[in-house]
């Protein structure tokens, strides 16, 4: 009988090890879906942004340099050693 309750021990405590394993592997894994989740829908946002007129002109802006017509346009330029030294 106790060669009995010690192997019933032993394979529900194998039993509960395993468990407690693929707990924590399906813990991981919902987080990175999650997370995949959430770039995807981010993604998609700036898919529907870019789709729109708006969207096309922030990035002709940002990534071309373009501007609508008549817009100003300023350049700054800083030279080397141009701007004052911090006191020390």
């Amino acid at each position: 009988m106790s060669l009995f309750a010690a192997i019933m021990g032993t394979a529900y405590f194998l039993e509960f090890r395993k468990i407690g394993r693929l707990t924590a592997l399906a813990d991981e894994r919902m987080a990175a879906l999650v997370s995949m989740s959430r770039s995807v829908q981010e993604l998609r946002e700036k898919v529907a942004f870019y789709g729109t007129p708006d969207g096309v002109a922030h990035l002709a802006r940002e990534q071309y340099n373009l501007s609508f017509p008549g817009e100003m346009v300023f350049k700054i330029e800083v030279k080397k050693n141009s701007l004052p030294r911090e006191k020390r």
